[in-house]
């Protein structure tokens, strides 16, 4: 069973979707971006929905949700504000989170605030610190081999990002550390399709991965990961673009925190291995919903 609608946030309406029927502890799940739109998690969000109940939303200005042409909103302060509007409204009191790539930073912004009602936290494919993870990209990078190496930081340090040869440099980037399956599910082509242009991603993060000139390039929590008290799994690809270092400053900030690498994968281990990666999620869960009786 599906369920579609909007609910009412600051700025608009956003899209939700909520499947696998009212047993269990809820798993609310928020994609990347910023502005990205959901339907490349949605592969993950409808086979966890086998397990429980599963919501996940379009962020306002992507996807489904309505994209207001105004860039005042495009703050971590209101996808935050956004957060706790989406669980009031479904009735998500007492749930599950897990959040993917900003998603995931969004859900650490989101604990470090100390919200109620959140059982066990994912983060996945994420970081606590910006700084950390460009450092990190440009390391990657450094490591292409030629020419796209050359490419990305000669035409990226002159703003030609439109160029072709700019263009394939970057696929080749994202073949190695954004999905390592070929050809891409149809899914995350249609999320990187709607991210194109998106005011959300040129306001919060800049014109692409790796020149992060937006409201984000000095946003990090590094030092208040202390403050998140839930139980907490983190997961990377081995390849991924947010990298294995980023997630062990993660689990180094987390009492008791775990940390799962998935060896075949990149950023999108929630696809490249899917299987594999709803049983560890699950089993992860089903370990906290136990432990809370």
């Amino acid at each position: 069973m599906r369920e579609e609608g909007f609910v009412a946030v600051t700025g608009g309406r956003a899209w939700y979707a909520r499947a696998g029927g009212d047993e269990g502890m809820p798993l609310l799940v928020l994609h990347g971006g910023p502005g990205a739109a959901s339907y490349y998690v949605e592969p993950f969000c409808e086979a966890m929905a086998a397990h429980r109940p599963v919501v996940w939303y379009d962020q306002l200005g992507c996807g489904r949700s309505e994209q207001p042409d105004d860039p005042s909103l495009w703050t971590v302060e209101r996808s935050v504000e956004e957060l706790d509007q989406v669980r009031a409204a479904l009735g998500l009191d007492r749930c599950h989170l897990l959040g993917q790539s900003w998603g995931g930073w969004l859900s650490i912004d989101y604990m470090c605030r100390g919200p109620e009602g959140i059982q066990g936290l994912v983060l996945a494919s994420t970081s606590a610190s910006m700084p950390q993870f460009t450092a990190e990209a440009r390391r990657l990078i450094d490591e292409l081999p030629e020419p796209a190496r050359s490419t990305l930081v000669k035409l990226g340090a002159r703003g030609e990002y439109e160029s072709p040869a700019y263009q394939d440099a970057v696929m080749e980037f994202y073949r190695r550390h954004l999905c390592r399956l070929d050809p891409w599910p149809e899914a995350l082509v249609r999320t990187a399709e709607e991210l194109d242009g998106n005011q959300v991603y040129l306001t919060m993060n800049g014109p692409t991965e790796f020149d992060v000139i937006g409201c984000l390039r000095d946003w990090d929590r590094t030092g208040d990961l202390h403050r998140i008290s839930a139980p907490t799994l983190v997961t990377c690809g081995r390849f991924d673009e947010i990298t294995p270092a980023c997630s062990e400053t993660i689990r180094n900030g987390i009492a008791g925190s775990r940390l799962v690498v998935f060896e075949r994968s990149a950023h999108c281990a929630h696809l490249e291995e899917l299987e594999l990666y709803v049983r560890t999620v699950e089993e992860f869960l089903a370990g906290v919903d136990a432990a809370a009786g």
